[in-house]
């Protein structure tokens, strides 16, 4: 979710003000996902690294959160959708873990488009967890799907593909493990213009690409 402080700056608004309208895209984009039949959406909505931004900046982030999840969450409920949080969790609020536990027992039983929320969230850090979780279990051989299951994002399926708006081209810790076979769509778009015919556009395209996952 790329590009909201340089989308603020363009249009000589407060870099906050990027966040909030990124915010409202977001809602958005997972309306368009269930539409078109997506059954997971993964956002990327605060990295281990973002914590070294400003105290109002992650303030103000945490503020959105917070909205997300008490005020917001009774609607997701209500259409159906299922919330998960992935991520270090004890790095945040008790009040905000609280919160992220509340959501996902209260979608746990609904059935449509998974929102997937990576807070606090970086892949290597994710592969660390996994190898520490792993660490305190007698398993002297370990496969893939042993390995799999110790992540955060264990039993969410490897994203089919994976899409960076704002311009940059990698994916800055995005699920390391994970996408290792995802089709990646990059677009100068920022966040908060990213567009329903873009979306359909990518998806589009990731029909006619060739998925040979090495074989």
């Amino acid at each position: 979710m790329d590009g909201n402080r340089r989308w603020a700056k363009a249009k000589g608004l407060p870099a906050l003000e990027g966040h909030r309208r990124g915010y409202e895209k977001t809602h958005e984009v997972l309306l368009w996902a269930s539409k078109l039949g997506v059954r997971y959406l993964i956002l990327y909505a605060f990295s281990t690294e973002n914590w070294s931004r400003t105290k109002e900046e992650v303030g103000y982030l945490m503020g959105l959160l917070h909205l997300l999840l008490s005020r917001d969450v009774t609607r997701i409920a209500k259409e159906g959708y299922r919330i998960r949080c992935i991520g270090e969790r004890g790095r945040f609020s008790p009040d905000l873990q609280k919160l992220m536990n509340g959501a996902e027992e209260l979608t746990a039983k609904n059935t449509g488009t998974m929102l997937v929320l990576a807070l606090s969230y970086g892949g290597r850090a994710e592969i660390l967890a996994g190898v520490r979780k792993i660490l305190c279990g007698k398993k002297t051989e370990i496969t893939e799907t042993d390995f799999s299951s110790s992540l955060w994002s264990a039993g969410i399926p490897d994203p089919d593909m994976i899409i960076r708006p704002g311009g940059e081209k990698r994916l800055s810790g995005f699920l390391t493990w994970g996408s290792v076979y995802s089709e990646l769509f990059f677009t100068d778009t920022k966040w908060p213009d990213f567009s329903l015919e873009e979306f359909q556009a990518m998806l589009a395209e990731f029909g006619t690409r060739e998925r040979r996952i090495g074989k």
